[in-house]
């Protein structure tokens, strides 16, 4: 996707997640457990300012976040926050220095990126809690979202964290999964120590196979199904080897 789509995007997901919040603030958030969508509110608040600062001094700022940003009301801290994100990315190109956590990418770019992600997702957690329809994800959004979460969020993390995942990689047998949606798959490899993911034709034999419509795979991934509704995504494999791709990926994206 190019950086001004991911913008675009940003812009559309922002105003639909500016729209629902403030309809059942004391709601809670079946996607985030303990919050509220008031808590939701603040949290996103706190996450574009995290990125601005990152972006204008090189460095992601820690400790975070600071102590005065509790007692903000959570719509005044969104709204000023994502200004500033906003007036950041105008004042930057994507090719321009940024601090992050994903050490191949330290640019504006990535920021770009992943908050156009980050935003969608958590415009969904909203709408859960407040009980409105799930607004669709065009499909380029989830099928880079889909990508971003297996390459740069697991793969990436179980590379250079690997303690995180001992618990769940030091027994695996080794196995292969596909993801497959709308014309596109990534083949994933496990085993003690590993998680690889690379494009894939989507045809070869595979331990577990997900599939579906780009939104339902992407909301698969990141657990973000309504609950008691049917999913259009299909899971075929053993239980045990679900589970284990589904725990790599809570463990990469706490």
């Amino acid at each position: 996707m190019e950086y001004r789509r991911f913008l675009d995007c940003l812009a559309a997901d922002f105003a639909r997640l500016r729209a629902v919040v403030p309809t059942v603030p004391t709601a809670a958030v079946p996607s985030c457990p303990g919050w509220t969508v008031a808590d939701l509110t603040h949290h996103i608040g706190e996450v574009y300012l995290h990125k601005t600062l990152a972006m204008r001094e090189g460095a992601e700022p820690d400790p975070w976040p600071p102590k005065e940003l509790a007692d903000e009301e959570p719509l005044a801290l969104l709204d000023r926050a994502y200004a500033g994100l906003l007036d950041e990315f105008a004042a930057r190109k994507p090719e321009d220095p940024a601090g992050s956590w994903y050490t191949p990418d330290q640019t504006v770019g990535f920021w770009i990126r992943r908050m156009a992600q980050e935003t969608v997702i958590h415009r969904i957690d909203a709408e859960l809690g407040t009980g409105q329809p799930i607004a669709p994800v065009p499909a380029d959004l989830a099928i880079d979202g889909i990508d971003e979460l297996l390459k740069i969020f697991v793969a990436y993390s179980v590379a250079e964290w690997g303690d995180y995942f001992t618990d769940i990689l030091a027994g695996s047998p080794g196995r292969m999964y596909t993801v497959r949606t709308d014309g596109v798959a990534w083949r994933v490899r496990t085993g003690p120590g590993l998680f690889t993911v690379e494009d894939s034709a989507g045809d070869d034999a595979a331990d577990v196979t997900v599939s579906g419509p780009p939104t339902a795979v992407l909301r698969w991934m990141w657990n973000r199904d309504s609950a008691g509704e049917p999913s259009d995504v299909t899971v075929e494999g053993a239980p045990e080897a679900v589970e284990e791709l589904r725990r790599c990926i809570v463990t990469a994206t706490q």
